[in-house]
């Protein structure tokens, strides 16, 4: 299993190219490689928060709904000290003017689903607004039974089935 040093790697070249066209994603995907348990509750994590978002940020996903920086690094702090293994894979970015779209790739290991040894892999899209270079709003777009439910022991089978009978 791959340490937590390892956390978080992009080594994808059409972001690379991204990155360099704009700063303010440059800065959205250093914050996303940086976060892992080893910078939960740390200064590191607070400096990239600040560095990406606005101080009066609005979050959501379909699980959380957060307001204020302070908010993002508890959140953050909660999320990160719990795993052992997370790499965010960043696919594609649109940007127009002060809104974008940055389609991604989460992958990770909780030591309380599939034994934790085993990768959990969700595709998401994070809708973005800028403000004076950093973030007012951020909006999460994922399946959370991909991200949870469906690792879970009783009501993953369930939720399983579910899906199979919708397809």
């Amino acid at each position: 299993m791959e340490n937590a040093q390892q956390v978080n790697r992009n080594n994808h070249s059409a972001d690379e190219q991204r990155k360099k066209s704009d700063p303010r994603l440059t800065a959205f995907y250093d914050l996303y490689n940086t976060l892992s348990p080893d910078t939960a509750g740390t200064a590191v994590l607070r400096r990239h928060l600040e560095a990406v978002y606005a101080e009066h940020i609005e979050f959501s996903d379909p699980i959380h709904r957060l307001t204020g920086l302070d908010e993002m690094e508890r959140y953050f702090e909660g999320l990160y000290e719990n795993i052992t293994y997370i790499e965010f894979n960043f696919h594609n970015a649109l940007v127009n003017c002060d809104e974008g779209a940055v389609h991604w790739t989460m992958i990770y290991r909780h030591p309380r689903l599939k034994g934790g040894k085993k990768d959990i892999r969700v595709e998401g899209v994070s809708l973005l607004r800028w403000r004076d270079g950093k973030i007012t709003r951020h909006q999460d777009i994922f399946d959370a039974g991909s991200l949870l439910y469906e690792h879970l022991p009783i009501l993953g089978s369930v939720i399983r089935k579910l899906k199979e009978r919708m397809a």
